[in-house]
């Protein structure tokens, strides 16, 4: 993960997980994906860097187009990045490219007139219908040698050309390889090569992988392989190995998905080994799915109904293992549940990235979990150009993140220093749909819990950092922590000291005291406030509640140990 090559953008593993190291630096991504095609434009792009830079963004994610750069076969043209590239350093932005090839959203929409037109050296895949009615895809087939070729070399010219110009910057700091892989409308390609393909022995480094690392897999894996260890048959087609089922189908394209990817991705790595990636459509099941949306909003919950052989969860360890010059898979979470998809996405320690999710307030709040509880390189929400900055929700959030990120950076590279986390508005009837947290730091045992205030309590977001011994970091509005010692022998827990900061040094991570709180804005010494910008005082008369000002604070907190009442 660790690259040969120190003066360009490089992963650098650490102890919880790994950082993006940019300029000999660590560097936490304030990013956001553009609407699908705005990045090949140049003069569309002059009309919004300033207002991306206002939003507090400092990394861009968006496309170059297969289509685009070689019009036709073997003549490349890279004049519109060429101009985005400067625009983007010109504003002291970032990007992260997203290479649509041979693949967008489980179609081939984005390759030259000359992939689609040559059905006969680029055949698509084949959806089986009822019947026993083929009906073919918009989509290439990756059973097929000549479309993966011609991807590959695409993206080898791609990699050249940003290595060209700007390896001396690192403008561009990652590149995504395809978006979102796998097949829709089926659970496997049916097409004459596929059945070919799926009726060979399943390839013993595949039986070898499950075999071996069985106590390792994902657990959604695992409950997809459950025939995979009852039929104790190690050789043999896919069928009679893994049973006959859509799971079979998926686990078949997963494995040729990650090949072909990983093929693209190789050639590229040679020209210019900075960090690559691929994302994820994410099923949408079980203890994942978010109640507020129905099944079929999500994409669904069969293979094919999303894409199927994609590196869901179900199949991400395939993905991990055969596609090694992706660097990590990352997921789009839109409608699931947030911090499960978290989860799921480091596993085997993987750093995690969210290159696509919700643009709104209710998706903002949920970015604190992802920095603070999953040591996240970067979130980004989807179609931020269209939305400005006076009205986007992430030029609160990420102003803060970024006042705060050498912090939030260093916090990471300690093992279970942090917590992130989100309070939702209050539901219509009034229950509060998010709980309480309980962590354990030192000595010491806190609970984060909405803020009190005497009206209605708001939401709110943020991230409590461990500093060490009995010192608490409090970033973010709308919590209060309440603490408690856990020494058996302690007969008080309270609070030794508790000041507002604020940031002196962006760069150093230096912190000053604005402040010393207490009183009020502890409830005498019971809470540790961080208030929202306007609490609701419900008509009480007396503004014991202060508005949140630079939502960062220092607690250190006591406790008096005493082993029997003293007379």
């Amino acid at each position: 993960m660790s690259s040969s090559h120190p003066n360009i953008p490089h992963l650098q593993k650490n102890e919880s997980s790994a950082q993006l190291i940019v300029n000999g630096k660590p560097y936490l991504m304030l990013a956001a994906e553009l609407q699908n095609s705005s990045l090949t434009s140049a003069e569309y792009m002059n009309t919004v860097w300033q207002e991306l830079k206002d939003i507090h963004l400092n990394t861009i994610l968006g496309c170059v187009t297969w289509e685009i750069i070689e019009p036709v076969e073997g003549q490349f043209d890279f004049s519109e990045l060429d101009k985005v590239i400067l625009g983007a350093r010109a504003h002291g932005l970032h990007l992260v490219l997203l290479w649509f090839g041979s693949f967008k959203n489980g179609m081939s929409t984005y390759t030259p007139n000359w992939v689609k037109t040559d059905a006969r050296r680029f055949p698509r895949a084949k959806l089986r219908k009822a019947g026993g009615i083929l009906e073919t895809g918009d989509v290439v087939s990756i059973f097929h040698p000549e479309a993966v070729k011609a991807d590959a070399r695409a993206f080898t010219n791609l990699m050249a050309y940003i290595k060209e110009i700007d390896e001396a910057y690192s403008t561009v700091l990652m590149v995504q390889v395809e978006n979102e892989t796998g097949l829709l409308g089926d659970s496997r390609d049916g097409g004459a090569a596929a059945n070919r393909r799926f009726a060979e022995p399943v390839p013993k480094e595949l039986i070898n992988f499950l075999q071996n690392d069985w106590d390792f897999l994902h657990a959604d894996l695992k409950a997809n392989l459950k025939s995979f260890e009852s039929l104790g048959i190690w050789k043999g087609s896919w069928e009679e190995v893994f049973g006959k089922s859509s799971q079979t189908d998926e686990l078949f394209m997963a494995y040729h998905y990650a090949l072909y990817l990983n093929e693209v991705a190789a050639a590229g790595k040679k020209e210019y080994p900075i960090p690559l990636y691929t994302n994820v459509w994410m099923n949408y099941v079980g203890e994942d799915r978010d109640e507020a949306f129905p099944v079929v909003v999500g994409g669904g919950g069969s293979p094919g109904d999303y894409p199927s052989g994609g590196s869901t969860s179900n199949v991400l360890d395939i993905w991990q293992n055969f596609a090694p010059n992706l660097d990590f898979i990352a997921p789009d979470v839109y409608l699931n549940q947030y911090g499960s998809s978290c989860a799921k996405y480091r596993h085997r320690n993987q750093p995690l990235f969210i290159p696509e999710q919700r643009r709104d307030e209710y998706g903002a709040r949920r970015i604190w979990e992802a920095y603070g509880s999953y040591q996240a390189l970067g979130t980004s929400p989807f179609g931020i150009d269209t939305l400005g900055p006076e009205t986007n929700p992430f030029t609160k959030h990420y102003c803060l993140l970024e006042s705060v990120s050498q912090v939030v950076l260093d916090a990471q590279r300690r093992p279970n220093s942090s917590v992130g986390f989100y309070f939702d508005e209050l539901s219509e009837d009034g229950s509060d749909p998010s709980k309480p947290l309980v962590r354990k730091f030192g000595n010491y045992e806190i609970h984060i819990e909405r803020c009190f205030v005497f009206g209605k309590p708001g939401p709110g977001a943020g991230m409590v950092i461990h500093l060490g011994g009995a010192k608490l970091l409090l970033i973010g509005w709308g919590f209060q922590v309440v603490a408690r010692s856990l020494s058996p022998t302690s007969t008080l827990t309270g609070f030794l000291k508790f000041e507002e900061k604020y940031v002196a040094d962006v760069e150093k991570g230096e912190l000053k005291t604005l402040r010393t709180l207490n009183g009020d804005e502890t409830r005498s010494g019971i809470f540790a406030m961080m208030p929202n910008e306007a609490p609701d005082y419900g008509g009480f008369p007396i503004c014991v509640t202060i508005p949140a000002r630079t939502m960062i604070a220092e607690l250190e907190m006591y406790s008096i140990e005493e082993a029997d009442d003293v007379d």
